[in-house]
């Protein structure tokens, strides 16, 4: 593999994913609903992550930091989820600058909905790999994005 194809690698795969999480018979189903009960990778990230830490209070600044978005990504995500009754934003009342997320019913319906989908799409992505080129794979990855990170490209 050429150095210059990792990139377009990584998209790749990345649509090809994101293609197998609405079967194709769902394709026209999904453009026509305006409830949107096809979450995003990132509003499925997301409620996974609320639903990890009910016990907490959540903030769009811990999603921007766990998620390594950037803030006004998040906000859109956040503000189509609000949308679509998938989450409320209620002020703090210790700090009424920040509004803390909360998951609605819908929201924890649809995540446990589409979890299995995800979990199936996963197993088909990593059948046939060992657990070294595994390893060695999340290795490599998590190297790319510290190198990212680290050095300004301009």
């Amino acid at each position: 593999m050429k150095q210059n194809s990792v990139l377009f690698q990584i998209k790749s795969i990345d649509k090809m994913i994101c293609r197998n999480l609405i079967k194709d018979e769902d394709m026209e189903e999904f453009k026509s609903r305006r409830d949107n009960l096809h979450p995003t990778p990132t509003q499925m990230q997301i409620v996974e992550y609320i639903l990890k830490h009910l016990d907490e209070e959540i903030y769009q600044k811990d999603l921007e930091d766990i998620l390594n978005l950037r803030r006004a990504t998040v906000s859109g995500v956040l503000q189509t989820m609000e949308k679509n009754n998938l989450i409320s934003r209620v002020v703090d009342l210790k700090d009424t600058r920040t509004k803390k997320i909360i998951l609605n019913e819908k929201a924890k319906k649809i995540f446990l909905e589409h979890k299995k989908r995800f979990k199936e799409i996963e197993k088909v992505v990593l059948s046939g790999i060992s657990d070294e080129d595994l390893t060695t794979f999340c290795r490599v990855l998590n190297a790319m994005k510290d190198n990212l990170e680290n050095h300004n490209i301009k």
